[in-house]
């Protein structure tokens, strides 16, 4: 049985999400441990929005979905990186592949990433 220690940041584990063949950094969330379940039974990453506080399946709304490759477990059981085949192209719920589109230059910021979908157009928010 594999065992992770949800208790140390009351019952959530950060997770690193990764492009399973690019390496490329996507996103980091949080997982409970039904969040967890849900992951390792279906394949699909599954996650626990602190905002919503309920679970959510990556791309259930946008079809970004997220099918799980690999998962590794950090040395103390209290952090998981996914390494996942990124479906529709976007991580971002902004729309870019990756929630890391910003680089930092000097004192500021720069968009280094593209817009690959109109998110008020995918939530209709």
């Amino acid at each position: 049985m594999i065992r992770l220690d949800f208790n140390k940041m009351s019952g959530l584990v950060p997770t690193i999400v990764q492009d399973y063949k690019t390496g490329e950094v996507l996103m980091l969330a949080f997982m409970n441990e039904d969040a967890w379940k849900a992951t390792l039974s279906t394949g699909k990453a599954t996650y626990y929005s602190r905002t919503r506080q309920k679970l959510w399946i990556k791309g259930e709304t946008s079809g970004n979905m997220q099918l799980v490759k690999e998962i590794r477990i950090d040395c103390d059981d209290d952090t998981l990186l996914l390494k996942v085949e990124q479906i529709g192209g976007a991580a971002c719920h902004t729309g870019h592949r990756s929630c890391f589109y910003k680089k930092v230059e000097g004192e500021s910021t720069r968009v280094v990433g593209k817009l690959l979908f109109d998110p008020e157009e995918v939530y209709k928010k």
